[in-house]
């Protein structure tokens, strides 16, 4: 017998007791007077303000523009706030209809609980984090792995049901929580087996063994001399642009080839791969290019004596131009580090200006499962073809996403796109991330839709507080005070 102030929540598969004025363990629902409360309220955009989109045309071929802004039939229903389908058979908490352009709508939305989920999180810089596939640790837990690397940018593959599921209860517990503060664009702590520590935070620079990063890599080192050969061009007799994975060497490189830059007998370690261009001069690393050198003569070995020249102008830079040295060659052949001349410093202040600022970028990615669709359809497979035959349009809080091909319905979404702290968990654990499906009324119809439950948009915007259509589904937060159980996972 459970006391008189407590009540089940069934949000989600932990089925939480919960006493009057409490929330349940992921704080999203409460006992309010007895009642089963979604805590955070339903979140309605104003599709073109949400997607940056241009405002309305100034003039409408059909009447004279009424100073609005934007088209208030542009709202748009996302499913934050919206609750779920647990356990699974219960229709979408809100199927709304509304008339766009002339052609009748529905937006079917909820709030997915993802157990199979993760983040795949870009890093713009050269720095060195990690080996591929060493593991990525939070709190001193596993929580996921170092990918392939991209152009200026490193990769990082996070969560995922065996890191959710699969491990112990600390590591789903902490997985769980990392990912839940990274897609609310917060800041992140990961640490890299073998590797850096970084902290991550969705649309900011990372900082990487405590320095903030603050510009990607304008190109390789071999496309850096492409792009900058003729501002070098007489202002200097060799340029050397170091890079862990192509180092480039101005007077071998076809564009100075193409230039008429002369031979100057220097010597390169590493492969060296098509003229003027070297791979693996240096070890991955923190330092010049994302090499682990603090030296560039380092790999520098020498030069052809029957070639090289007294007072050979030397320039070498990284990719970023935040490291560059300037040498003259002595009479025996030796780099002599002198200050750098008035007529690199446009082309060294260039490369810089040509760097993007760092960035990280964060990508929820999940996948949407039979439960969540039954939600939408009695068959839920219907709903995964309309899907891929671009019938169903697919965004997450509003937000638009990438659907993968193949089966079932996977997709991610930047999650700087989707409003703020849009996403939540359930202590299985899982995240709590939404999700809606907008088409046409017609074709909601026919791939077997709970018409039972539609209403129209100006129903859902007269009375705004009112409760979602099914009759135990959580109702928006009324006013009050509610005692958290916890504030993490």
């Amino acid at each position: 017998m459970m006391p008189e102030d407590t009540i089940r929540c069934d949000a989600c598969p932990v089925l939480c007791y919960i006493k009057r004025g409490h929330t349940g363990a992921c704080d999203r629902y409460a006992n309010h007077e007895g009642q089963l409360v979604r805590v955070d309220p339903h979140v309605v955009l104003n599709r073109a303000v949400s997607e940056g989109a241009p405002v309305v045309a100034f003039l409408d071929s059909q009447r004279e523009w009424d100073g609005r802004v934007v088209k208030g039939s542009d709202t748009f229903i996302t499913a934050i706030g919206a609750g779920t389908t647990y356990p699974d058979y219960k229709p979408a908490p809100f199927i709304v209809s509304s008339e766009v352009e002339g052609v009748d709508m529905v937006t079917v939305v909820t709030e997915g609980i993802f157990s199979y989920c993760g983040v795949k999180v870009k890093i713009d810089t050269d720095r060195h984090l990690g080996p591929e596939q060493n593991l990525v640790r939070a709190e001193g837990e596993p929580v996921g792995h170092v990918t392939t690397g991209e152009y200026g940018s490193q990769m990082l593959s996070l969560g995922g049901v065996h890191h959710l599921t699969g491990g112990g209860k600390k590591e789903g517990r902490v997985t769980c929580e990392t990912l839940l503060d990274l897609c609310n664009a917060k800041p992140v702590e990961l640490i890299v087996d073998d590797g850096a520590s970084v902290i991550v935070q969705a649309g900011k620079p990372p900082i990487i063994n405590g320095a903030l990063e603050e510009r990607m890599r304008v190109g390789c080192g071999s496309a850096t001399i492409g792009m900058f050969a003729r501002q070098w061009f007489g202002k200097v007799d060799e340029v050397v642009v170091v890079d862990d994975h192509i180092t480039g060497v101005l007077s071998e490189h076809q564009a100075g080839k193409l230039l008429g830059v002369r031979a100057t007998g220097i010597r390169i370690k590493g492969r060296r791969s098509t003229p003027g261009r070297y791979f693996q001069v240096a070890e991955p690393g923190t330092g010049w290019g994302g090499t682990d050198i603090s030296d560039p003569l380092s790999i520098v070995t020498g030069f052809k004596p029957a070639i090289a020249w007294p007072h050979l102008r030397l320039l070498m830079i990284s990719t970023t131009g935040e490291q560059f040295a300037y040498y003259e060659l002595d009479e025996k052949l030796r780099p002599i580090e002198t200050e750098l001349p008035a007529a690199l410093t446009e082309s060294v202040a260039r490369i810089r200006e040509n760097c993007e600022p760092a960035l990280c970028n964060v990508l929820f990615m999940g996948g949407a499962g039979g439960s969540l669709r039954a939600g939408v359809t009695e068959n839920p497979v219907q709903l995964t073809r309309s899907i891929k035959h671009n019938f169903t349009r697919v965004t997450c809080g509003g937000a638009p996403v990438y659907v993968w091909p193949g089966g079932g319905i996977t997709f991610m979404v930047d999650v700087t796109r989707v409003p703020a702290n849009g996403f939540g968990y359930v202590p299985t654990p899982a995240l709590v991330a939404p999700i809606e499906f907008s088409l046409k009324l017609k074709d909601y119809a026919a791939l077997g839709g709970h018409m039972d439950y539609v209403r129209p948009l100006s129903e859902l915007a007269a009375k705004s507080n009112r409760a979602p259509a099914e009759p135990n589904r959580a109702k928006p937060r009324p006013a009050a005070t509610y005692t958290h159980r916890k504030d993490r996972p």
